[in-house]
């Protein structure tokens, strides 16, 4: 048994071959699976049509065969089957050029070969025969099956971090490599740098000295394929550091081998998004940024010195890049070993950060739970569509095309009260466990289990419904019985029920993604199984059971100040204590669970599947209003918890949703004054002293390091003409300065740049040259967010400050 590194379908000379390597507890293996066919669906009605189209072009086919497999609209198909893969897209194209409808033809084999054995990334095989190929064994006349992931015995991938450094042209200085693998002679991490120079004599004993960059290149690739990873990565590995070494491996006519087979990387472009794959035999690249992202963290900045001081209090402490590459460039022809300590930093941060947020476990657990390619990043659909299409078939249908579902139809968002603003003492936050996930198991909501249970509507007397089917929404009916969607589901609850318990944070947060990932999937475009009648289903039922549970929290007399999607804010009132309020939040989630298991019982005859949880008590809270206004906003409030610890200390968290100090757009004194008049307001503590120092201090120059704006430039500069924002004009006074001075132009392509507000305008922070102007944000920052609050205890920033200047 093993997991699934890389797959891969090619054409040979005896037909079509699926290459799987694996990594197994005795190593890396490959499985070489033959007579495999491509194959695509047409409708019985237009397959004869279609296979003389196909002869009288002259395009291969190996058979065609009518099969107990219908559509969603009740045809029947014959498969078309070809042992060519270049046959396939022929074939493909030239059907669709004369409208013949082919079904499932953008499943590649390889996936297919998988997904049809329910092979998501761990595998039993056995085999034929076995050869050795560039020190690996090789298996054919391979039969593969799934492994159970119960059965799991986790095999350890080994990973290797890798980093370059190089001129602005392009010309490498070194390359370092960093691996947390112990090595078993000297019993510590490995790491190496490949570095350009007449070797000196250094302390530091991994510096590995070349005479040239083709030395450089050969050197590390040989190292690579001795070390033989199982994974590389490094930050934007894959568009910098991988592509540029396949540049200059082009440029000296050096065959890039790094792959276990011996061979060259593939590469190739996304057409819609120009986004750069790259495909190695037996090795995979996952980049840190990505995955990351995958995993949903989120940072105001993804460059490497951000997420390390973020996540590992640890960073390169260099700000400017421009500085950063001159520096590295007079290291190098200066002070190498320094270059060379630096090049490897790199590589370690990377690996760190990979460790401490798990990020190799997460994705690995990812392909496990969905069949998705381990290095694949989104892909919700095509998680989707591995684990749904094997059940489908089974079924006897073949899945939709892209646009075939109803269209015409809107499914809204998720709910969103109107909220009441004011400041409140003891607010509660009831919260729906995983609603949509929930809405769909309670349901039943499925593709097929929407096209069964129209059918069944069709054939059934209206009395009888109730027993075979669940009403939806805009004329959807769900079959109680025939549908997949929930059970898979299901499953996955109940692993990340697992997970949770045995605290496997990772296992935790990939299920989170892909449970989450699915009902968007039913409400995209981009999905075969699109239909507004299924995303519709999950979200107008989502507001009738948030609007039904406020209607009978107000029965009881409660006070329903907001509600947000899955979530609802309850104000209980200033008399109640900690405990009776815990204890009135228990109470409540208890007597809500029973409502909506009776409701759906009386409704449908349907088990409940709701799990409301009491989830937050704030002792104090603030619901805003929209500024200059006195309508309650939406998504924006901030609020007081507190918790006593084992000393018996009372604890105090501060929790701010949508407001500035959670805000990448606003200054960081926006944000320091944010959290301390909140503080004292919610503690009945006295404010005026406060703003009105905080304000001289301001005017004094005190804060000058907590007034810079850090904005992204989220187009390139030129294409800024109409509306041209602060950091835009910003960024043209920075370029016309570098341009001056004969330095590179920093602002052109995107990015983000960090700016102050002067008396002549915006300024970048390396180029400021004006006075700031103090006025500008006195009123912008401070007034903005003192006045969100201040009007709540009866009072206003110019209040405060105006009756200060009325003393002169």
């Amino acid at each position: 048994s093993g997991f699934l590194l890389t797959r891969k379908v090619h054409d040979t000379a005896r037909g079509l071959m699926v290459n799987l390597w694996l990594k197994t507890a005795k190593g890396a293996v490959n499985l070489v699976i033959e007579n495999e066919q491509a194959l695509f669906f047409v409708e019985v009605k237009q397959a004869q049509q279609a296979k003389a189209l196909l002869i009288k072009q002259g395009k291969a086919f190996n058979k065609i065969t009518e099969l107990e497999l219908k559509t969603f609209k009740q045809q029947q198909v014959s498969g078309f089957y070809f042992t060519k893969l270049s046959d396939f897209y022929a074939a493909r194209e030239l059907l669709s050029s004369a409208n013949i409808k082919c079904y499932e033809d953008d499943i590649r084999p390889d996936d297919r070969y998988l997904m049809e054995r329910f092979i998501t990334a761990n595998l039993v095989f056995s085999a034929g025969k076995q050869q050795t190929q560039h020190g690996y064994k090789q298996y054919f006349n391979v039969k593969c099956k799934a492994q159970p992931l119960a059965n799991i015995h986790q095999i350890k991938l080994t990973q290797v971090s890798i980093d370059i450094e190089c001129s602005m042209a392009g010309e490498l200085y070194s390359i370092a490599a960093y691996s947390p693998e112990h090595n078993k002679e000297h019993h510590k991490a490995q790491q190496i740098v490949f570095m350009i120079g007449e070797k000196q004599i250094t302390e530091l004993d991994y510096i590995v000295w070349v005479n040239d960059e083709k030395t450089l290149l050969t050197q590390f690739i040989a190292w690579l394929n001795h070390f033989d990873p199982d994974i590389i990565i490094g930050w934007n590995v894959i568009n910098f550091d991988m592509q540029l070494l396949q540049k200059r491996c082009d440029l000296h006519n050096i065959r890039f081998a790094i792959g276990r087979d011996g061979k060259p990387p593939y590469w190739r472009k996304n057409k819609n998004s120009e986004q750069i794959f790259i495909e190695i035999a037996g090795r995979v690249v996952l980049d840190g940024i990505d995955l990351l992202k995958t995993a949903t963290y989120s940072f105001p900045s993804f460059s490497l010195d951000n997420v390390a001081n973020t996540l590992l209090g640890i960073g390169k402490k260099v700000e400017d890049v421009d500085n950063r590459v001159q520096e590295i460039t007079n290291n190098f022809h200066h002070n190498k070993t320094a270059l060379a300590q630096y090049n490897l930093e790199d590589c370690r941060l990377v690996a760190l950060i990979f460790e401490k947020t798990d990020l190799l476990a997460f994705a690995m657990l990812r392909a496990q739970l969905t069949g998705l390619a381990i290095d694949r990043i989104g892909g919700s659909v095509a998680a989707f569509t591995n684990l749904y299409l094997p059940k489908l078939h089974r079924a006897g249908y073949v899945a939709p095309n892209m646009g075939d579902g109803e269209s015409g139809l809107v499914s809204p968002g998720g709910y969103v009260m109107d909220s009441i603003p004011g400041l409140y003492d003891n607010v509660l936050v009831l919260d729906f466990k995983s609603l949509y996930p929930s809405i769909i198991r309670s349901f039943n909501i499925d593709p097929m289990g929407l096209i069964e249970g129209l059918l069944t509507v069709e054939n059934t007397d209206i009395n009888e419904l109730k027993e075979t089917v669940i009403a939806g929404f805009d004329g959807a009916y769900f079959s109680q019985d025939k549908h997949f969607l929930p059970d898979i589901i299901r499953g996955l609850w109940a692993e990340r029920d697992k997970a949770k318990l045995e605290k496997n944070a990772a296992l935790s947060q990939a299920i989170k993604i892909i449970m989450n990932s699915f009902y968007g999937i039913l409400g995209s475009t981009g999905c075969r199984f699109f239909d507004p009648r299924l995303s519709g289903s999950i979200t107008k039922r989502s507001h009738q059971i948030l609007k039904q549970t406020k209607a009978w929290l107000e029965q009881q007399g409660l006070q329903v100040i907001y509600g947000d999607t899955d979530s609802i804010f309850v104000n209980i009132g200033k008399k109640q204590s900690k405990p009776t309020s815990v204890a009135l939040g228990e109470k409540l989630q208890n007597e809500i669970n029973d409502y909506w298991r009776q409701r759906l019982k009386d409704d449908f005859d349907i088990d409940s599947e709701l799990e409301i949880e009491f989830e937050t008590h704030f002792s104090r809270f603030l619901m805003p209003t929209i500024r200059g206004s006195e309508i309650g906003t939406k998504k924006r409030y901030a609020g007081l918890v507190e918790s006593v610890n084992k000393q018996g200390k009372v604890k105090q968290q501060l929790i701010f949703k949508g407001l500035e100090s959670v805000r990448t757009d606003w200054t960081e004194l926006a944000k320091i004054f944010q959290r301390e008049l909140y503080h004292r307001i919610f503690n009945d503590l006295p404010v005026k002293e406060y703003i009105l120092d905080i304000v001289e201090k301001t005017k004094a120059g005190q804060f000058d390091g907590q007034l810079i704006y850090r904005k992204r430039l989220r187009r390139k500069l030129s294409h800024y003409v109409k509306n041209v924002p602060p950091q835009v004009k910003a960024a043209r006074f920075a370029d016309e300065l570098n341009s001056k001075q004969g330095k590179p132009l920093k602002y052109q392509n995107r990015g983000w740049i960090e700016y102050y507000i002067t008396l002549n305008g915006p300024q970048a922070k390396e180029c400021l040259s004006a006075p700031l102007d103090y006025q500008f944000y006195i009123d912008r920052q401070l007034e903005a967010v003192a006045d969100g609050i201040l009007p709540f205890i009866g009072t206003s920033f110019n209040e405060i400050t105006d009756s200060q200047m009325g003393l002169f």
